[in-house]
């Protein structure tokens, strides 16, 4: 997975998927309310090293592609553009490591924030596509490599920060500064850790009345928890929601919301649907491993980076859109 193979490869829009590796598993007739009997997954794109950080902007999808370091866009028809070469900030990124652009989300000026993991900060992004420093650091002390990010529905920025952009071991790398792998939140223009205790926080999300937090710890193989969120984002009465078996490839990644308070998130083995109560309702399953996902347009559309791929299908439900989503 090397930089010089994404820019051979650029992107295609790819072939089709073997069919028996798109499906949908029905676990509860529950699902068919979310999605209908015989709906298909469709591959939109392909090409890539390892997509993420998905975000629906001005009628496109933009992703990142962390070990490539860079990120792009692509329309409902599959056509692909680069937007940023350059994404994850550092000026002489070391070759197959995870220091791209990660994590998306727009701003109520319609700017974009973008994780950097190689730059270890979250930045800003205009029209003109250059990143400019916003997040940089807690109390003098560099972030570890921010990953995901959300706004809470009082327009509250919160973000989870694990130590995956580091090179060295992660927690071990010398270059980590922080005692902890924290859930940030940022309001009135102060930043505070608000979670300190988990060891790979990394997706992030709250249900439609904002009154609960869902954070995965990526493991592997990984648990989602969910808080009680009260006044001024604090969190108590933590729970799981569910913990992933030990099996499938890959850990508790991204996860979004749908209105109904379902949580769609990565994991091993596929993306389950699981009901607030921690039933899981089904599972998506696709050839490749999936790190994130996001509901787009209408919220009735859900695109998937996955690996190399960027997929998509359709929902009976709508997804809980970001707050600023343009």
């Amino acid at each position: 997975m090397r930089n010089t193979i994404i820019a051979a490869l650029l992107v295609a829009v790819a072939a089709p998927a073997a069919a028996q590796d798109l499906r949908v598993e029905r676990l509860d007739p529950k699902l068919d309310a979310l999605i209908a009997p015989g709906t298909a997954i469709e591959r939109v794109a392909t090409g890539f090293t390892f997509t993420e950080g998905p975000m629906w902007h001005d009628g496109r999808l933009w992703f990142s592609d962390v070990n490539g370091d860079k990120m792009r866009a692509v329309d409902p028809t599959g056509k692909v553009e680069e937007l940023i070469a350059n994404s994850g900030g550092l000026p002489n990124p070391p070759a197959g490591k995870s220091i791209g652009s990660n994590g998306m989300v727009t701003d109520r000026d319609g700017t974009v924030l973008m994780a950097q993991m190689g730059a270890r900060q979250i930045a800003r992004v205009g029209s003109d596509h250059r990143p400019v420093a916003f997040l940089t650091d807690y109390q003098g002390k560099r972030l570890n490599s921010p990953n995901d990010l959300v706004f809470a529905r009082d327009g509250s920025l919160w973000f989870t920060d694990p130590p995956f952009g580091l090179f060295n071991g992660m927690d071990r790398d010398p270059a980590k500064q922080l005692p902890y792998n924290a859930v940030f939140r940022y309001a009135k223009g102060a930043l505070t850790p608000v979670i300190t205790d988990l060891k790979l926080p990394n997706g992030i999300g709250f249900s439609p009345d904002g009154k609960t937090l869902y954070v995965t710890d990526y493991g592997p193989p990984g648990t989602i928890y969910a808080y009680k969120v009260g006044a001024n984002g604090a969190v108590s009465d933590r729970r799981v929601l569910i913990a992933f078996p030990a099996s499938g490839g890959g850990g508790a990644d991204g996860l979004k919301v749908d209105t109904r308070g379902n949580i769609w998130a990565t994991g091993p083995g596929g993306i389950r649907v699981i009901s607030p109560q921690g039933k899981v309702l089904g599972q998506l399953k696709l050839p490749e491993v999936a790190a994130n996902l996001a509901f787009a347009g209408d919220g009735r559309t859900l695109y998937i980076t996955a690996s190399t791929s960027v997929y998509r299908l359709r929902t009976k439900v709508a997804g809980v859109l970001p707050r600023y989503t343009r």
